[in-house]
């Protein structure tokens, strides 16, 4: 029986790595890269452990990506990841030229997109944060995403 790769399918699998950071006492997000119906690259939160900022799923996802390809530029790969990307990880997937962007939870706090939304709530093509030929996908798995990043902090409280 062949599996479906959809994008349900690859959420699932940055859901596993989001569970690994919250198992690590990580902030719970997790990100593939995937290539061809392929994962080809996974991350998760390292901050704590690797005692860096910029440790974030997305960033180690797409270092391991470039790494694996041997190539700078993902413009055949789709990043996988649990929640809204932040404004740093935004600037990495611009000059990463990926296919698509899908992302599950919102994050109205450290989401990096509301820094380019117009008032109608959209992103102008003239305000587009990503590669002019890159597709964003949001709201995959949301609910699944957003409650394992609410059970996290609410361990926090």
């Amino acid at each position: 029986m062949m599996e479906m790769y959809t994008d349900d399918y690859f959420m699932k699998h940055a859901l596993r790595e989001a569970q690994e950071a919250f198992e690590e006492d990580e902030v719970p997000v997790g990100a593939v890269v995937v290539v061809n119906n392929k994962i080809i690259a996974r991350g998760h939160n390292q901050t704590e452990r690797l005692q860096d900022p910029t440790a974030h799923a997305e960033m180690i996802a797409l270092t391991s990506a470039f790494n694996h390809l041997g190539a700078k530029y993902l413009p055949d790969a789709t990043l996988y990841v649990t929640v809204e990307p932040c404004l740093m990880c935004c600037g990495a997937l611009y000059w990463s030229k990926l296919s698509r962007i899908v992302y599950g939870a919102s994050d109205i706090k450290n989401g990096g997109l509301r820094f380019f939304l117009e008032e109608d709530g959209l992103i102008s093509k003239d305000r587009w944060p990503f590669h002019p030929k890159t597709q964003l996908v949001k709201g995959v798995l949301e609910q699944e995403c957003a409650s394992l990043m609410k059970l996290f902090f609410q361990s926090k409280r």
